[in-house]
């Protein structure tokens, strides 16, 4: 199933940290809107409305992937 990844999904145990996080800090307000923009690339690759080959989408979900980890590494360490 062809789904977007919200970051709020990904970790809903750490949701009122990431609102807090992302109205002031301006690291992860730069790291949560990457992720966004490129979850949501990954999902119109996936749903046929923009084109890449396999490749690319291979690489755009790896750098979705250390996004998320990175993501996940600050909230612990905030």
């Amino acid at each position: 199933m062809i789904t977007k990844h919200p970051i709020y999904q990904d970790f809903p145990e750490h949701a009122d940290k990431i609102k807090v996080l992302f109205h002031n800090n301006d690291e992860f307000q730069v790291l949560l809107n990457s992720y966004a923009e490129l979850d949501n690339k990954i999902y119109k690759i996936e749903t046929d409305e923009e084109l890449a080959m396999d490749d690319e989408l291979s690489h755009l979900r790896k750098d979705r992937v250390f996004l998320k980890d990175e993501i996940y590494t600050f909230l612990k360490n905030s």
